[in-house]
């Protein structure tokens, strides 16, 4: 009996090791959005704790300061679990190889991990075991020290672009502000760079928070800022642009707003969001034809050239519109985002994430 059990421990050991060491390589090695099951759980489970205490807070200002810890503390939390889990796959191979009782078997694994050497092992194959422990733990320490940088330098590119957004857009960012101070100053024909600029930003975002899904939790040093907000934001004065300002077809718009959508809708496969992939121009979405026709009205007032055709350009916008009107709205209820008209204002509300599941392309609602 004692065989067998040491037997069983050694294996158990065995494979909790392989696990962990496995999510980790997925998770941060592997450039590519691959659901880890483990990296999952810390982050969900997380997620509730810091929900709990959110809704207890008075003021949004209140809620984002303690979201604002969610992100990197999960992700510290990650790193911990990794080689808490380290820790207990090896002190049950050194358990069953007969460093007994649990708490010599506990001290070893433990001064193997962290390369301590305050407990030597005893024998042959309990020395290639700490080797392999202490190999592992460096591991998994130097890859989150080379993560941490990654991370914080793509939050730095995405939040440059947020925060240049007041300019032209006001905080919190508005599409409608935004033409609206640009054809007051006469800048709407003079917006080329703008919209490449943007596109880029998109496909920069789709590469860094589906490789590195935790990005998407990051929160912007203002509170009034948000990513998803800033991406609404770009993408409906696009559609307004093109729908509804006259002027010749500009590509680089429309280009802009694909890429948008495109972007949106890869980070929502990684969380499970279900959307359309092939929309019809008349499927409903959450503006409505009045808030549309005061957005035209306010345009208007600032002698903004308009289309004669309002039906038609109601049609385009809703065309548009449908493309990221679903992905758009629930990530900014699954980021929490601040207040933003078109999008954090009538946002979806959080749904947990499955904790087991493959990522789907365009899951039909």
């Amino acid at each position: 009996m004692s065989t067998v059990l040491a037997v069983v421990a050694l294996l158990v050991g065995a494979l909790i090791v392989g696990f962990t060491v496995g999510s980790a390589i997925l998770t941060v090695v592997v450039p590519r959005a691959t659901p880890v099951l483990l990296t999952r759980l810390v982050f969900v489970g997380l997620r509730e704790l810091f929900m709990l205490r959110s809704r207890r807070a008075s003021t949004y200002e209140e809620r984002d300061r303690r979201l604002a810890r969610y992100a990197p503390v999960s992700l510290l939390s990650l790193a911990v679990t990794w080689l808490t889990l380290v820790l207990l796959g090896y002190m049950l191979m050194f358990w069953s190889l007969g460093e007994r009782p649990w708490r010599l078997a506990f001290g070893l694994s433990g001064s193997s991990l962290l390369t301590l050497g305050f407990t030597p092992p005893r024998n042959l194959p309990m020395t290639a075991l700490s080797f392999t422990e202490a190999a592992i733990g460096l591991a998994l320490l130097a890859l989150l020290i080379s993560y941490l940088p990654t991370i914080y330098t793509a939050f730095s590119r995405r939040e440059a672009a947020v925060a240049s957004l007041d300019t032209r857009a006001g905080r919190p960012p508005s599409a409608v502000a935004m033409l609206e101070r640009l054809s007051i100053i006469r800048g709407l024909d003079d917006m080329g760079d703008f919209w490449s600029y943007w596109e880029g930003w998109f496909v920069d975002i789709e590469e860094t928070h589906t490789t590195n899904p935790s990005l998407v939790f990051y929160r912007s040093p203002v509170p009034q800022r948000s990513w998803i907000t800033a991406a609404g934001t770009v993408l409906d004065a696009g559609a307004l642009l093109a729908s509804t300002i006259e002027g010749p077809r500009r590509s680089e718009v429309e280009l802009c707003i694909r890429a948008g959508y495109l972007s949106l809708r890869r980070i929502a496969d990684y969380f499970g969001i279900r959307y359309d992939p092939d929309p019809r121009p008349d499927d409903p979405i959450s503006i409505t034809r009045e808030e549309f026709d005061a957005v035209r009205a306010r345009l208007s007032a600032v002698d903004a050239p308009l289309k004669a055709d309002v039906d038609q350009a109601w049609r385009d916008f809703a065309g548009w519109r449908v493309n990221y009107d679903t992905v758009l709205l629930a990530l900014a209820g699954l980021t929490m985002a601040p207040y933003a008209p078109w999008s954090s204002d009538r946002s979806l509300r959080y749904q947990r994430p499955p904790l087991t599941r493959r990522i789907t392309r365009g899951a039909r609602r």
